[in-house]
């Protein structure tokens, strides 16, 4: 396979591997974070504009993204685009499409790759940006950064395969070809949650594919996009490949889906807004000559079940682990642990007891396992939702927010949740476990399977024949046995649900790609 300069082929790189997580018990790793989070405190309060066409510009209004753990600290000032910005990119991008669709697929990957590689260098300073910014602890920062870096390198690699020669039958009277070529004009929508991870996975995927992109970053979690767009320019990406629209998503975000040179939305967030999207998306503007692509990944009521076959340390470790990392605030988290009625109380009380170990502070500090949660509207949510769980079932830990400032709220578990009560059909987004009980395992799984979403379950049981039905009968995209409910790798997990939690996208997967390209098929007559 012939290359140019910076361009890559498949034959010169090595199988994709999973990033390591660092550890965080190793003192140069300490003083390492501990330096990056320095470097990022000594930059906060920067004004950012918006990047339009590879151009730097202002705008007269602007906002900012506060540090959830002190509200008053501003973490970066944002020029904020309003609807004639957002027409001005996307006209830009669709004149900056027609050539870079060209750009071969082996250049497209070699500018992932070097984006990967910067960012494998910056892991620590990209870990600090969301310590500051959405109060992820160390860990759970550092899990984030890992898996941007797993998604760059395996889009790179997947882009060089789809690129190759596709098997096709052959007949002797025909030269018969299929390639996937790009679809045009992305709008790309990516949470806060996972600031990094899924939106360099949203943005890079697109770009790696031959579309041009419009990144409207989550505006809690700017900052993160906004350092990202400049290591992409470091890495050589073209200008213009990639806008930097912030801005309110009610505003620019229906002006981006609803123009008619967008071609595709890329979304993760939560359902209402997914399913705006996807209405608004139906609807063809005037002058518009394609059906638009929705890739919508809209959130989870996720369980973990456990029937009296379990490990039930390991079970009740588990469902601490997904219903609180990252506090709670996680599309994959566990917010229902259904346990069998005869190791109810047994498990419960493992729980309560992991529960009450977790340090709740500023996540600056290394010591402390659950920060804020992302803003005051959640803060408020989340303390409704505590309020509701009161009177729906018993409180067993946790209940009150933190006594500290702040958006802190007590990791909490509710036990005695009845399989419809709102706590158990209701995506909370926070530290809030609902329990509930089942008779018995054919129980578990009905109740495991009575809400409107369907994307991460567990499982935790010796049984084969109920590990059996499960596989069968458990309705969710990702389903893990006697393992966490949260944590899906790149390339290991490929992850999307089903029902109100998306078009099940499998991001990380080998399908992935092709949500952003279209397949022409080409066949020539032989003489």
């Amino acid at each position: 396979m012939a290359t140019i300069a910076g361009s890559v082929s498949a034959e010169t790189l090595e199988p994709f591997a999973n990033q390591p997580f660092t550890d965080f018990t190793r003192e140069e790793n300490i003083r390492a974070q501990e330096q990056a989070l320095r470097q990022v405190e000594s930059e906060l309060g920067q004004l950012f504009p918006l990047i339009i066409n590879g151009e730097r510009r202002m705008t007269a209004d602007t906002f900012t993204s506060n540090n959830p753990a002190h509200p008053d600290q501003v973490v970066a000032v944002f020029a904020k685009a309003g609807v004639a910005e957002v027409n001005e990119a996307v006209e830009a991008a669709w004149k900056r499409f027609q050539t870079w669709q060209y750009t071969p697929a082996e250049e497209r990957a070699g500018y992932l790759l070097k984006a990967a590689r910067l960012m494998r260098e910056r892991r620590f300073y990209f870990n600090a940006l969301m310590i500051y910014e959405v109060g992820k602890s160390w860990p759970e920062a550092d899990g984030d950064t890992a898996e941007a870096i797993d998604f760059m390198e395996f889009y790179a690699r997947e882009a060089l395969r789809l690129a190759s020669k596709q098997p096709l039958t052959h007949i002797p009277e025909e030269e018969s070809d299929l390639v996937y070529i790009p679809l045009g004009v992305g709008a790309v929508i990516p949470p806060w949650n996972f600031p990094c991870a899924i939106m360099v996975g949203l943005t890079t995927s697109a770009l790696v594919t031959g579309n041009t992109v419009i990144l409207k970053p989550a505006s809690t979690a700017a900052l993160i996009a906004a350092r990202f767009v400049d290591l992409l320019e470091e890495a050589g990406v073209p200008k213009g490949v990639v806008s930097f629209l912030p801005g309110p998503g009610g505003t620019i975000g229906d002006a981006l889906v609803q123009h008619p040179l967008t071609r595709f939305v890329s979304f993760t967030g939560s359902r209402e807004v997914g399913l705006r999207i996807n209405e608004l998306a139906a609807h063809p503007a005037d002058g518009q000559i394609w059906i638009k692509r929705a890739v919508l990944e809209m959130g989870g009521k996720d369980g973990i079940v456990v029937d009296e076959t379990a490990d039930l340390d390991a079970a009740a470790s588990a469902i601490v682990a997904s219903a609180f990392g990252f506090q709670g605030q996680k599309c994959s988290a566990c917010s229902r642990s259904i346990l069998v009625d005869s190791i109810y109380d047994d498990v419960v009380a493992k729980v309560v007891e992991k529960t009450k170990q977790l340090t709740v502070g500023d996540t600056t500090a290394q010591s402390n396992t659950i920060g804020p949660v992302v803003d005051k509207g959640a803060f408020q949510k989340i303390q409704q939702y505590i309020e509701i769980g009161k009177s729906e079932g018993n409180v067993l830990v946790g209940g009150e927010p933190a006594p500290q400032e702040g958006y802190f709220i007590q990791p909490t578990v509710i036990g005695d949740i009845a399989p419809d009560a709102r706590l158990a059909q209701e995506e909370v987004f926070g530290p809030v476990l609902a329990i509930v009980k089942a008779r018995d395992f054919d129980d578990a799984l009905a109740i495991a399977n009575n809400t409107q979403y369907g994307l991460t379950g567990s499982l935790f049981s010796t049984d084969r024949d109920r590990i059996s039905r499960a596989l069968r009968e458990f309705h969710v995209g990702n389903l893990y046995i006697n393992r966490k409910s949260t944590g899906a790798l790149v390339g290991v997990h490929p992850f999307g649900g089903f029902n109100m939690s998306g078009t099940d996208s499998k991001a990380g997967g080998r399908d992935y790609l092709l949500l952003f390209t279209q397949a022409k098929a080409i066949s020539e007559k032989m003489r």
